[in-house]
């Protein structure tokens, strides 16, 4: 096995696990917190869910000695991430007002069995409105550092040990 391929191994499984953290932190928000997502907030989980079987598809192939398709998987997972950081960027400035948001972003409420209780008694967040913040930054500010250090990941297990 050389260094390429368990630089590329660990990369996949880095991008694996920090995704599957920032989703069980988003869950953990909305279903033990009570923090309903915004439209927006979903939209930031979609690369997530992508990274989790991506990851794993790029941690086998580098594994089984297949670097180039391991490279490509991360690149695309890379720029997956730097997608969802565009975006969550996007988002913070809307919580802080820098600019407009979407205007139909009215969040949609969690359902349960009653969906006439349900939709009395919720409280719909608007994509302005940061429900949480740790040292000032809110969730969509933490999530583009998190996918920022995924995409940093990701470049650095494509790149790491190619030939010039």
């Amino acid at each position: 096995m050389t260094l390429l391929q368990r630089l590329d191994q660990k990369a996949a499984l880095l991008l694996v696990a920090g995704s599957a953290f920032a989703l069980a932190c988003a869950w953990y928000f909305q279903l033990v917190a009570g923090l309903a997502p915004c439209p927006l907030c979903l939209d930031q989980r979609l690369p997530y869910y992508a990274a989790i079987p991506l990851g794993l598809l790029a941690f086998a192939a580098a594994r089984s000695g297949r670097e180039g398709l391991a490279r490509a998987l991360l690149v695309v997972l890379g720029l997956a991430m730097v997608g969802n950081m565009g975006l969550a960027i996007y988002h913070a400035g809307v919580e802080w007002q820098f600019w407009p948001g979407p205007t139909a972003c009215t969040g949609a409420p969690v359902t349960t069995g009653n969906v006439l209780s349900a939709l009395k008694g919720a409280r719909v967040p608007r994509c302005d409105e940061a429900a949480w913040r740790l040292f000032g930054i809110s969730m969509a500010g933490w999530n583009a550092l998190i996918a920022a250090g995924l995409a940093v990941v990701s470049f650095a297990g494509a790149t790491t040990g190619r030939k010039a």
